[in-house]
């Protein structure tokens, strides 16, 4: 249930209002929007008659029952997009600038699959950001199918990409495995579940408590309501920095590794206030399709694109079918910037 508020209404009122229903026994979300502030109620509300709280309540405008499951990341009780800033990029000039996601802006991801050796993450890191990329991405524990396949350089590889963000200045996005790792993470810019973990409500529980932007990526087989029921894991511990990321699904196709389901964009943009990036690299699994896609991912309106680059891909440790090589990269980010500016979107 969701109660608009009247526009001019004092904020000890607003307290006092939020107070009455938390002394009731409901959790409560306050969302102060541009054209009205709400507040939603968490908690069984069916029996609250919600004509009688309108009509007896002076700052309430108007009331309604939010009927999907997710609450806190629907757009019903936040109808403004959510602004996440990513600081610490530094520019060409060494202008320090934050990245942002959600405000008309298409911001670039890329980096290898997985951190192999300080050589590799730096030169990956110089070439992408010299393209334009925004943030560097890199795997330092990796979840593989294999427990013989390489699992990831672990509390190594996030020192080197703590180097990499130093030598660059791009701000770092890495996957976390499980709760236990996060004390490792504090310095990590943007912390990763992977799709693996959508559904490991502990490790989502854990992350809400932080201060952190998270990106969560949609599992291999679940829906887009599981994905913002997770979302919702996260943001109901407090932390309401979420970036949805969309990475295919399995269906019944073995042509590629998955199906990447950009209506999926769409959809969640409709229901959620949360921005939606992509990564079509696991979303096709092949190394050719991730141009094409990254185009289409612009042109359906996404928050933003993640991509696998390594300076190697033919003896890359993991994922190297997947990942373009510098100068593909570069060439996908020429293209890119001259489609984003025909949609006065910057990258």
């Amino acid at each position: 249930m969701v109660f608009i508020l009247k526009a001019g209404v004092e904020q000890r009122e607003i307290d006092k209002f939020v107070k009455t229903w938390e002394d009731r026994g409901f959790n409560t979300i306050l969302s102060v929007g541009t054209e009205h502030t709400a507040v939603c109620l968490i908690g069984n509300t069916a029996p609250i008659d919600l004509q009688h709280e309108v009509e007896t309540n002076e700052i309430v405008d108007y009331g309604k029952r939010v009927t999907e499951q997710y609450k806190a990341v629907s757009r019903t009780v936040h109808a403004d997009n959510t602004i996440i800033r990513i600081a610490g990029y530094t520019s060409e000039d060494g202008r320090t600038e934050d990245v942002i996601f959600g405000e008309g802006t298409f911001p670039v991801i890329a980096g290898p699959c997985s951190v192999e050796s300080e050589e590799q993450i730096i030169e990956v890191a110089r070439s992408i950001k010299k393209s334009g990329a925004r943030l560097l991405r890199g795997g330092a524990f990796k979840p593989r199918t294999s427990p013989y396949a390489f699992q990831g350089l672990k509390e190594d590889g996030l020192e080197l990409l703590f180097k990499a963000r130093k030598i660059t200045g791009l701000p770092i996005v890495s996957e976390v495995m499980n709760q236990t790792q996060l004390p490792l993470f504090e310095d990590v810019d943007i912390i990763q579940i992977g799709a693996r973990n959508m559904q490991n409500f502990d490790l989502l529980k854990e992350v809400g408590k932080l201060k952190k932007p998270v990106l969560l990526k949609r599992g291999l087989a679940n829906s887009i309501e599981e994905l913002l029921m997770s979302a919702e894991y996260i943001m109901s511990e407090g932390n309401e920095q979420i970036i949805l990321c969309e990475r295919g699904i399995r269906t019944f196709e073995t042509m590629t590794r998955n199906t990447l389901d950009l209506s999926a964009v769409v959809l969640l943009k409709q229901k959620s206030h949360l921005p939606v990036i992509v990564d079509p690299s696991h979303g096709t699994g092949i190394r050719s399709l991730v141009a094409p896609m990254s185009r289409a991912i612009l042109a359906v309106g996404a928050d933003g694109l993640m991509v696998e680059v390594h300076d190697n891909p033919a003896k890359a440790l993991s994922d190297g079918g997947q990942s373009l090589d510098p100068l593909q990269f570069e060439e996908l980010m020429g293209d890119l910037k001259k489609r984003a500016a025909m949609e006065d979107k910057k990258i």
